[in-house]
């Protein structure tokens, strides 16, 4: 009698997602702690889709994004990988420069002092 090796189950090769790399993550979370500190955002979520990665910011944890921060590979030499979305889905900047990106929600945390 012959012993032979156990057949491997078939591996289906995963599929391949979106997600911020840790410098992106750093830029994100900077802006956030930022807002968080200054008292107008309090949650936020990720999520890691095929075609994009978003992250989404809250203002309560209970209601629907404030905006959202994308990262679509698909769009890099056409509008830009990355993008932030206001509440009613309106583009409002689109870019190949995450930080410039980020510049329109910068210039909404700068507020007069009364």
């Amino acid at each position: 009698m012959t012993v032979q090796p156990p057949t491997p189950f078939p591996q289906r090769p995963a599929d391949p997602q979106v997600a911020f790399d840790r410098g992106e993550l750093n830029v994100i979370l900077s802006l956030y702690g930022r807002a968080v500190a200054a008292g107008e955002w309090r949650d936020y979520a990720m999520s890691f889709l095929r075609e994009v990665a978003v992250f989404s910011i809250f203002r309560r944890a209970a209601e629907t994004p404030l905006y959202r921060i994308e990262k679509r590979p698909a769009l890099r030499n056409r509008q830009g990988i990355y993008a932030v979305i206001g509440p009613q889905g309106q583009v409002l900047k689109r870019g190949g420069d995450l930080r410039v990106v980020l510049r329109v929600l910068e210039r909404k945390l700068i507020r007069p002092i009364d």
